[in-house]
């Protein structure tokens, strides 16, 4: 995880703030699988303002319509979210996302319309509510503080690792948390968000600023990542803000909302860089760093430009120092630049190493390149001499296994 000044790490993902308890269980959703957590639920102890951001795929999952309609009041209470199953293409695909989220009203207690709903997995496959209906009383009654791991777990698809963080930070003298699950793997390059990401905050803030906020930091973090170029018809991004923080509530754009979105981005960049390392058969994460570019937009352009490349990606995986194939991404980037004032360096904790400058190529040892390549994390830094921009995004190479994860997936 990459710190930030200003904000500690705190134990807890989604529950780290007051008022949320989470839970993950095994409803046996995906045929033949009972070892599995499939199954999650975050809740929280009072209505919480939200703001939620989803796929430009023209092709939505019904929990996205639903979750739609049930965020027009700009509230919610809970959130339920299940694997295996994406939901999507099926007619009668909506009858069973709201059902989804009757019964875990009934269970809970609460309004129907507060309650949100997510899913992942296989498109265009049934979805039935059965196992999802018999196990929602133990999804309840394990809701804890300490549920967050579960929840997270229950979201994985293709996922090798969990993705959880949460950070502390004051306002007004008031201690603050911002916490967060996500998952996502395979199937990304988001125009707006990932595959499934909760973030929860004890902040009061005024609805208006909250969805700012979260448009902010999903411009730099979320939408600053590719594994595969494929954007999901599922992707979902949720923010609830439940005020129990009791600071002076955040109507403004002043020294604490600046406070409150540094605190967004800590956990949003740190789910994005970890979505990048957990592509589908990844070995290595890529974060390209543009600077010095006309403007943050330009730099913003050709970074992603970069981490999207395929031969970028399979280059890096052979740990070759082909910059020849980091030149086109760049050359191909929809943005106005002059070329021959690029610099590109390669580094990692081996060591930087410039391979490009000036418009041309430079003299560089292979075997040192490549020893610098050999890393887990890999850094390209494009020096583009032409302005103030800069930006920063993520990727993975590119294996043999993406191919078989992805041959195999319905199997």
């Amino acid at each position: 995880m990459v710190k930030i000044d200003g904000y500690e790490f705190a134990e807890g993902g989604v529950c780290a703030a007051k008022g949320f308890t989470a839970s993950g269980v095994i409803a046996g959703i995906k045929a033949g699988n009972t070892t599995k957590r499939d199954l999650a639920l975050i809740k929280c102890s009072v209505r919480c303002r939200t703001s939620a951001m989803f796929t430009k795929n023209k092709v939505k999952g019904a929990p996205i319509i639903v979750s739609k309609e049930h965020l027009k009041d700009g509230f919610a209470q809970a959130v339920i979210v299940n694997s295996g199953n994406a939901n999507t293409c099926n007619d009668n695909g909506i009858e069973i996302a709201e059902e989804m989220c009757g019964l875990t009203a009934e269970a809970l207690g609460i309004d129907k319309n507060d309650v949100l709903v997510g899913s992942t997995g296989v498109i265009g496959q049934k979805l039935s509510i059965e196992p999802i209906k018999a196990v929602i009383p133990d999804l309840v009654n394990s809701l804890s503080e300490s549920g967050s791991p579960l929840a997270c777990e229950a979201i994985m698809t293709t996922d090798t690792r969990k993705k959880e963080i949460a950070v502390e930070f004051e306002l007004n003298g008031k201690k603050c948390h911002i916490g967060g699950i996500s998952k996502g793997s395979g199937m990304i390059n988001p125009n707006m968000a990932t595959m499934l990401a909760f973030i929860t905050t004890d902040v009061d803030i005024s609805e208006r600023l909250l969805d700012k906020a979260l448009h902010a930091a999903c411009e730099s973090t979320y939408n600053m990542v590719s594994v595969d170029g494929d954007t999901s018809t599922n992707d979902s991004l949720f923010i609830m803000a439940s005020g129990l923080a009791e600071n002076d509530e955040i109507t403004d754009e002043g020294e604490d909302y600046t406070n409150f979105v540094g605190a967004l981005y800590t956990v949003m960049m740190n789910l994005a860089r970890e979505t990048a390392r957990d592509g589908e058969g990844a070995t290595k994460l890529i974060e390209c760093i543009t600077y010095n570019a006309p403007d943050d937009e330009t730099a913003k352009t050709v970074a992603k430009s970069v981490v999207s490349s395929n031969l970028v990606k399979a280059a890096l995986f052979a740990a070759d120092a082909n910059w020849g194939r980091i030149l086109c991404a760049i050359g191909y980037a929809d943005a106005e630049f002059d070329i021959s004032k690029i610099c590109v360096e390669l580094a990692s904790a081996k060591g930087r190493i410039t391979v490009f400058e000036n418009g041309a190529g430079t003299a560089f040892s292979e075997e040192t390149a490549k020893e610098i390549l050999s890393e887990e994390e890999i850094q390209i830094f494009v020096d583009m001499n032409s302005g103030e921009g800069m930006a920063i995004a993520w990727g993975c190479d590119l294996t043999f296994d993406y191919v078989k994860i992805n041959a195999e997936y319905r199997t």
